[in-house]
């Protein structure tokens, strides 16, 4: 029952939200152990007190028994007062003396707590700033010198955690310093490589441009040789194989200037006739068609429709679906080349019998080949159909392409001039 109080009132002043000190604990104490030597000293008075009054009580009743009252009965009344006030005194001064024989034991164990309180605050105080141990015989309770093992042992680890951690440190900022280095290097390397391929890609630009500068004069003399000669003489079979020639060198030619010349340059947009402008690019073919004995079968369902486009870039959407139907389509087949109205928009497609096209998807990605045994025979490097690729998504023109057996579609979708 004492300890369940000593832990209730234990758990009172801990669970308090301020705390108290030492000394006031200590205060408490002493006030406490006075006022229970107060209670024990006044609890002895009053039962000496009830025996004085018992024994004059029983005195007067023999004294009355007796019919008499003598000197003897006062004297004796007077000696009961004197044995009350000694006893009484007597009672104080033993109370007062085991009081302060308590307060000099409590001092001396309150001061050697204190002492062994004090050398842990120190300890811990000091140990932030140094690494030192506590010395278990400056210690006087047995308890404390069991905390001063696991002190010490607690300076112990956290120390050579601490050297730990700062070979760690050390070890881990030469790493950094080296790998530091290792990448400034790299990227060094890495600048030196980027300017030699930029150098590269500025000199192969340059070539391309003179290239192709230099491409067109030769082209534009053999072309229209051949037109002044024709004009002249019956046509000869081997001159019309250069002419075709000529003609597709001129299509690469036409691609290359375009894709050299379309980050430097503004391609404005006109009103173009749809129709005339295809008429126009398919008689520039037909020879070539001729030559792989292909023929073309244009039909038209429009007339006088304009389209706002840019000449040289819907001259690069028509002449690379021409080329590239004249090198995949049969021979002795008709490439069909239809022109028709629908909604808002003017459809251009072009059909031809060949090998049908394994993934839609992929054969406008750039420097893609379908790798089929007749394609392989076929010369080209996949970037036509790329390059038509961009331009339709620069513009907005839609693209559907359709393969089934031997039939394969590609239809572009233009916007109306005015929509």
């Amino acid at each position: 029952m004492i300890r369940g109080v000593l832990n209730k009132l234990t758990l009172f002043f801990v669970e308090k939200k301020h705390s108290i000190t030492i000394k006031q604990a200590n205060l408490f104490t002493i006030f406490f152990i006075f006022f229970f030597t107060i209670i024990f000293a006044y609890l002895l008075i009053k039962e000496n007190y009830h025996d004085y009054e018992r024994a004059i009580h029983s005195n007067f009743k023999l004294e009355i028994s007796l019919e008499k009252h003598s000197q003897e009965y006062y004297e004796t009344q007077k000696q009961l007062k004197k044995l009350l006030i000694k006893n009484t005194l007597a009672i104080v001064t033993l109370s007062f003396m085991l009081f302060a024989i308590m307060l000099v034991f409590f001092k001396i164990f309150n001061y050697l707590l204190n002492r062994d309180m004090q050398a842990f605050l120190d300890f811990f105080r000091d140990s932030v700033y140094n690494e030192q141990v506590l010395n278990p015989n400056f210690i006087f309770f047995k308890e404390f010198k069991i905390m001063v093992v696991y002190a010490n042992r607690m300076v112990d680890t956290i120390s050579e955690q601490k050297h730990t951690l700062i070979e760690l440190n050390a070890g881990l900022e030469s790493r950094v310093k080296k790998k530091t280095a290792d990448l400034e290097r790299i990227n060094l390397n890495l600048l030196q490589e980027k300017k030699f391929s930029e150098d590269i890609l500025d000199s192969q630009k340059k070539f391309l441009r003179y290239a192709v500068h230099e491409t067109n004069t030769p082209l534009s003399v053999i072309l229209t040789s051949l037109e002044l000669y024709h004009m002249k003489n019956p046509k000869d079979r081997h001159l019309l194989k250069v002419e075709a020639a000529a003609k597709n060198i001129f299509n690469i030619y036409d691609d290359l200037s375009y894709l050299v010349k379309k980050e430097q340059i503004e391609y404005p947009k006109i009103a173009i006739d749809i129709e005339t402008f295809i008429k126009s690019r398919i008689d520039f073919f037909v020879e070539v068609a001729l030559l792989s004995k292909i023929e073309f079968n244009f039909i038209s369902e429009i007339s006088n429709v304009y389209i706002y486009f840019n000449e040289t870039k819907l001259q690069r959407i028509v002449d690379n679906t021409i080329t590239n139907a004249i090198k995949y389509t049969y021979q002795n087949e008709i490439v069909e080349i239809h022109l028709k109205s629908s909604n808002l928009h003017v459809e251009f497609s072009m059909g031809s019998n060949s090998q049908p096209i394994r993934d839609v998807d992929k054969i406008f990605h750039e420097y893609y080949r379908e790798n089929t045994q007749e394609n392989r025979a076929i010369q080209g490097f996949g970037i036509g159909l790329g390059l038509v690729k961009n331009i339709c998504d620069e513009e907005g023109v839609e693209i559907i392409t359709t393969s089934h057996e031997k039939k394969n579609i590609f239809t572009y979708k233009f916007k109306v001039m005015g929509n």
